[in-house]
């Protein structure tokens, strides 16, 4: 599966550097990303909102745990010849190791892109303070340099 990621990573990486734009559709589970991917997407995303209406659950909520959520994603990752990139809520706890486990489990199940949010989940407190975040982001940067994967991490500011 290593040779299949760098393949991947390599290909999601030039689809970012090349001019233009490309557009990434979000599929739900297997069968969403197969017919996507037939359509001739050439990465695909994945849907934390599409994932938890699919099973019955708000967005937003953290409901579904990230072992989970990411089985789920990899199950999708892995049924596709394209990158797939995932959407990886808050990295599915605060802390910036929190973060790195989170970018690691989602390498290991087929993923190449993932973005981070810095919405907290709280609404008395939605949002992390820049500090914090950044070492998050930071974190998760680090555990994906370390995989060896080519890995396209976004930053998503929810503000």
């Amino acid at each position: 599966m290593v040779s299949d990621l760098q393949r991947k990573g390599e290909a999601f990486k030039a689809l970012h550097d090349r001019d233009g734009i490309f557009v990434m559709a979000n599929p739900w589970d297997r069968g969403s990303a197969l017919l996507l991917e037939a359509a001739g997407f050439e990465a695909l995303a994945t849907t934390s909102a599409g994932s938890n209406y699919a099973n019955g659950t708000t967005d937003w909520d953290y409901h579904i745990p990230r072992e989970e959520m990411i089985r789920q994603f990899g199950d999708i990752a892995q049924c596709v010849d394209v990158p797939m990139n995932g959407d990886l809520e808050n990295g599915y706890g605060d802390s910036p190791e929190d973060v790195a486990e989170t970018i690691r489990q989602s390498i290991a199940a087929g993923m190449v892109g993932g973005g981070i949010e810095d919405y907290t989940g709280d609404a008395a407190n939605p949002l992390y303070d820049l500090g914090l975040a950044t070492e998050r982001i930071a974190a998760a940067r680090e555990a994906a340099d370390a995989s060896g994967i080519p890995f396209v991490l976004t930053g998503r500011a929810e503000c």
